[in-house]
């Protein structure tokens, strides 16, 4: 992009969601206020808020003010924060640290840290819909994005992948079921946020088919390239242990089809999600943000 870059376009979402979720979840001193403390300790973790620019974006252009899509950007941080806090449960992952911080159990406690986990799972739905309450979302369009965000983060959608990924874990599975599980744990909450971003601009039912196309190819190439950066990376760069995976006896896609294979297949999924974005006018944004996930080094 040129008058206007990925990383400073990405900043900008980055800085409106952060103000916004503070006002969401702003400290308190209060009998509860521990568990407020470790939800508020794990979304201020970092990370480069692609989800809710997803969903401004995409709601951009498609016509829309990305201000109105805010809460929607707001409700699906908190609801992949909730996702990073039960991983790096013993009994999920087992991970003790998060972006370069120790994870919201080791920071605090373990039953803290399902608690908190929980809280930022149901407050989404809560967020969305005090969106359309205040007349800062159409209610029609707020009643698709709670039942879509319902589809896609549970049974059918993240949570299915995790215990896909859960059950998977020790043996080989075909790379069909590694790439549904991807699909499902990753790359159903990217389809949200494109998909939520047209909904919210009050877009038709083909734009909402390309963006949640884009979102589903955009995840598996994210996890593909993710699968990659465990083994290549150094530990600095990618802010938690390299090697994870095969220390935790995950079959990766990188473990059944090798380095150079996946990626290949890496961008073979980033030019299918690429060709999806054609009909979206003023789209720079979203091509380049679409290179960069791929060419990313943590």
């Amino acid at each position: 992009m040129s008058a206007y870059s990925v990383k400073e376009r990405l900043a900008d979402y980055a800085e409106m969601t952060e103000e916004a979720l503070e006002k969401y979840i702003p400290e308190m001193d209060c009998l509860q206020r521990r568990v407020i403390d470790a939800a508020r300790y794990s979304l201020s973790a970092g990370g480069k808020r692609i989800r809710p620019a997803l969903v401004m974006e995409f709601c951009r252009v498609c016509g829309g003010d990305p201000e109105t899509a805010l809460p929607v950007a707001c409700a699906i941080e908190m609801m992949h924060t909730f996702s990073l806090i039960h991983d790096d449960l013993p009994c999920m992952d087992d991970d003790d640290m998060r972006r370069g911080k120790p994870s919201c159990h080791k920071a605090f406690d373990e039953a803290t840290a399902v608690l908190a986990g929980d809280a930022l799972a149901i407050a989404p739905f809560r967020v969305i819909a005090d969106a359309a309450l205040h007349k800062l979302l159409d209610k029609d369009a707020a009643l698709k994005i709670i039942a879509l965000l319902g589809e896609l983060s549970g049974f059918f959608g993240m949570i299915g992948g995790q215990m896909i990924d859960l059950e998977n874990e020790h043996k080989q599975p075909s790379m069909e079921v590694i790439l549904e599980m991807y699909r499902m744990k990753t790359g159903a909450l990217l389809e949200f946020c494109c998909r939520a971003g047209c909904i919210a601009a009050g877009t038709g039912a083909a734009e909402q088919l390309a963006a949640g196309s884009y979102g589903q190819r955009l995840g598996l190439a994210f996890q593909i390239v993710d699968d990659i950066l465990d083994v290549t990376a150094d530990e600095k760069t990618l802010g938690k242990p390299v090697g994870s995976d095969a220390a935790d006896g995950k079959y990766t896609y990188v473990s059944a089809v090798g380095l150079e294979n996946a990626r290949e297949k890496a961008r073979q999924l980033t030019e299918q999600a690429l060709e999806q974005l054609s009909g979206f006018a003023d789209n720079e944004f979203l091509v380049d943000l679409t290179n960069e996930l791929l060419d990313r080094q943590c």
